[in-house]
């Protein structure tokens, strides 16, 4: 291809608070960040140029959202900006207040990262709470609450300091209880945890009306199970329903134990 479709900026230049952080800090601000117009302008250049069609922002506050919009309008590329990927999931719903209100009124998409939390959320690094009959080695029988193990090479067991705030050495008890929660819904469900995570983002309206999911696999195992909450009907034309107003009530009981546990001041 001779062009970019979507040209998603990764970081903001200017301090926010980020890797689960909450709080912001204002001894970390910077007078040296780059303008957000001046980054826009570039873009804008690009865009005439034909190298890229649409924008997007990444890890962005309501701020950086609302100055990102006030930039493109007055740069004349407004509806080139349709885009922003942010942390979501059942660990991290920091999108669902201003954020999500904000994009919905621009129009902005999110396409969320780490939905399963770094692999947290599947299910694989359980060590309680587990039914073992419903634990395999890969998730290609027609039993669908069965769901894939961790091995040795599997991320939080190669690199157990990556991602701390979601691996299962260094994760807070709040996060490890409440994806054993998850995990118990799921089960109940006849899902896999993976599948109950995929399917709560994917459902989300921030997500659905113009957005997308970010999955990640590292076996074919593992992409059928994320693609399944994406699917309308099974193999045998049976249609599929993940989430009935009862599963979302427990998920929601849940996150009102402890929000957004993984994320930290």
């Amino acid at each position: 291809t001779d062009r970019v479709d979507l040209m998603q900026i990764h970081w903001p230049d200017r301090y926010i608070p980020s890797f689960g952080q909450m709080q912001f800090d204002h001894g970390q601000i910077r007078d040296d960040a780059i303008p957000i117009e001046e980054t826009a302008s570039a873009l804008r250049d690009l865009i005439d140029e034909g190298k890229i069609r649409y924008i997007g922002i990444s890890n962005e506050s309501t701020l950086g959202v609302c100055e990102w919009v006030k930039a493109t309008e007055k740069l004349g590329i407004r509806d080139k900006l349709v885009s922003i990927q942010n942390s979501y999931s059942l660990l991290d719903r920091r999108f669902d207040s201003e954020l999500a209100e904000a994009c919905s009124y621009y129009g902005i998409g999110l396409l969320p990262w780490s939905v399963l939390a770094g692999g947290l959320l599947s299910g694989k690094y359980q060590t309680t709470n587990v039914d073992d009959d419903n634990a395999g080695d890969d998730a290609g029988d027609d039993d669908s609450r069965r769901y894939i193990r961790a091995s040795s090479k599997s991320r939080f067991y190669a690199f157990p300091t990556y991602m701390s705030r979601w691996s299962p050495s260094s994760a807070s008890q709040y996060t490890l209880d409440a994806v054993d929660e998850y995990a118990n819904i799921a089960h109940e469900a006849g899902m896999t945890p993976a599948e109950l995570a995929i399917a709560f983002v994917r459902t989300r309206r921030f997500v659905s009306d113009n957005g997308s999911v970010i999955i990640g696999a590292t076996t074919m195992e593992q992409l059928k199970e994320n693609l399944k909450p994406f699917l309308e009907e099974n193999p045998d034309g049976e249609e599929l329903k993940f989430l009935d107003d009862d599963i979302l009530e427990a998920i929601d009981s849940v996150h009102m134990k402890c929000r957004d546990p993984s994320c930290k001041l």
